[in-house]
């Protein structure tokens, strides 16, 4: 016997049971920013290897250690995007989207990072970004958290996260402070972790969000990176700051946020909750000024975040927030007795599609006799079954049984929607 094809380790399938709840949470997604004006962007899973080397930064995690990266047969190296605000930035200034205008876009899809496989952090993960450009003032940094707020809300998740938010300030304040950070922990080099004393040389900010308690013990003594921000950052910021307050948006300041890629400045801000383990982030962003000029494109102002769907998913049923309508359900089950009684279910089931009810309609297939039928009926679900006979087709009727009850009677074919409709409204 041949050897069964597995998935690839940390590259999932989406199985029925499942896509309900994603497409149910995309939906609510699409709402929310469809409410705010901004229209979706697609771009292809695959870019040229340097859009990211750029973009997202030589030194990070994602470039050095997690990209898939491969030569195609022209020997053009290319890799599967690891997040999706670099793409979205080169695919919008191809088109011509960005120089002196304003975009509020958003994006749904895969993404690809090369990392060991646990709960809730996969190999093939799946984000939802949402990127706007054009505007440098705080008040588009205070609509997309209060736009998140908004989807946690209408998710049920609101009480259940919270908001953290620092500035980083412009490029020559991080510098400064990365001066005085290296300073400070080249004398504690050998007591820091791995991953801390290689980042010493290369991203050394990334050090605040070390895990490690000696490391971060350590840092408890180093100098503040508030102290090295500038007077336009932190202007903006108290701006920010009160917006949000006047919105009833809650949030602690994190002075040790700092985030993982290279094209932050300014405003940064993650969700985070408390009931899904060391995955605390659902939802992260902040202001990158600079990306779009660093990858060749005019100056422009632009700020973004992203959550991955997966993530979320495993809140949502952590927390039991799944609601009814997000499951998979079969509405109605038709039956049949007899080659004729078969026929007239098709005309039925199109009859019902044509109501535009949103009803889930399973017509029984693969024959089999009445009380297999009906078992499958029961087994599907179904809040209605219908039965169409002989008998029915004569009377051009068709039996209505409600499975809660286990009534059931008889309605005339044409009446049948109407009278579905009535009982779903009681």
């Amino acid at each position: 016997m041949a050897r069964k094809i597995q998935a690839i380790r940390g590259m999932n399938d989406i199985l029925p049971g499942q896509t309900s709840i994603w497409q149910y949470l995309e939906a609510k997604v699409a709402d929310v920013v469809n409410s705010y004006g901004y229209d979706q962007i697609r771009f292809p899973i695959v870019e040229t290897t340097d859009l990211f080397k750029r973009g997202v930064g030589e030194t990070t995690d994602i470039v050095e250690k997690e990209m898939y990266t491969f030569d195609d047969r022209n020997g053009d190296s290319l890799t599967l995007r690891p997040e999706g605000t670099a793409s979205c930035v080169r695919a919008a200034d191809q088109a011509g989207l960005l120089f002196n205008q304003v975009q509020r876009l958003w994006y749904v899809g895969p993404m690809f990072r090369y990392e060991r496989p646990q709960k809730g952090r996969y190999r093939q993960f799946h984000q939802i970004g949402v990127e706007t450009f054009g505007m440098s003032s705080p008040d588009i940094d205070a609509e997309l958290i209060i736009l998140s707020a908004r989807l946690w809300q209408a998710l049920g998740l609101l009480e259940h996260v919270e908001l953290e938010l620092n500035t980083i300030g412009t490029a020559a304040a991080r510098e400064a402070y990365k001066a005085a950070l290296v300073a400070y922990l080249t004398q504690f080099k050998d007591e820091l972790d791995e991953d801390s004393q290689r980042r010493l040389g290369t991203n050394p900010l990334r050090i605040l969000d070390s895990k490690d308690a000696r490391t971060q013990e350590i840092l408890n003594d180093a100098p503040d990176l508030a102290d090295h921000i500038d007077d336009e950052s932190r202007q903006e910021f108290e701006r920010l700051k009160e917006i949000l307050t006047s919105n009833g948006i809650a949030f602690t300041v994190n002075s040790r946020l700092v985030r993982g890629l290279d094209y932050y400045g300014k405003t940064v801000f993650e969700w985070v909750t408390t009931h899904l383990g060391a995955q605390a982030t659902v939802c992260a962003g902040g202001r990158y000024d600079g990306l779009v000029e660093q990858l060749g494109g005019k100056a422009t102002p632009a700020v973004g975040f992203a959550m991955g769907i997966e993530r979320l998913v495993l809140l949502l049923e952590t927390l039991e927030l799944i609601p009814s309508e997000a499951k998979s359900q079969t509405d109605i089950f038709i039956v049949s007795m007899g080659d004729a009684a078969e026929l007239a279910t098709f005309t039925l089931a199109e009859r019902l599609r044509d109501a535009d009810k949103g009803w889930r309609i399973l017509r029984h297939c693969g024959g089999g006799n009445f009380k297999k039928q009906m078992k499958k009926a029961d087994a599907s679900g179904a809040k209605f079954t219908l039965i169409i006979g002989d008998a029915e087709i004569e009377e051009s009727i068709c039996q209505i049984k409600d499975m809660s009850t286990g009534e059931q009677k008889n309605c005339v074919i044409d009446a049948v929607a109407d009278y579905l409709s009535t009982k779903e409204q009681n």
